[in-house]
């Protein structure tokens, strides 16, 4: 009986540490896992940031060369009198002439 139980023991011992060594495997390759998702996560953070960088430096300059531009009367004077010429999305710009028009009844008046 004693080698049956010695073999037992022995089978038993074997299949736990290899239980053992088969959990921390597992529990290393799921750490390794999250490790490899963050940083991919991260990289895709980090191109994101880039690429909004660079647009606003792309907008930085821009507005750096309308400030030198509207800084000297030269540059201002246009943009000024296009700007008085914009009109929006659906409206118009109507030019009056200097026609006298009456004025409405009861407006000079004092009772």
């Amino acid at each position: 009986m004693r080698p049956t139980i010695a073999r037992i023991v022995r089978l038993a011992g074997r299949l736990t540490l290899l239980a053992l060594g088969v959990g921390v495997l597992a529990i290393v390759g799921l750490q390794f896992t999250g490790i490899v998702r963050k940083n991919v996560a991260l990289a895709a953070d980090l191109a994101a940031s880039r690429t909004q960088i660079a647009a606003l430096r792309v907008r930085e300059t821009k507005q750096l060369r309308t400030i030198r531009r509207l800084s000297d009367p030269a540059g201002a004077i246009p943009e000024i009198h296009d700007r008085l010429h914009l009109v929006g999305p659906h409206e118009e710009l109507i030019y009056l002439r200097g026609v006298p028009t009456a004025a409405p009844a009861g407006l000079g008046e004092s009772p």
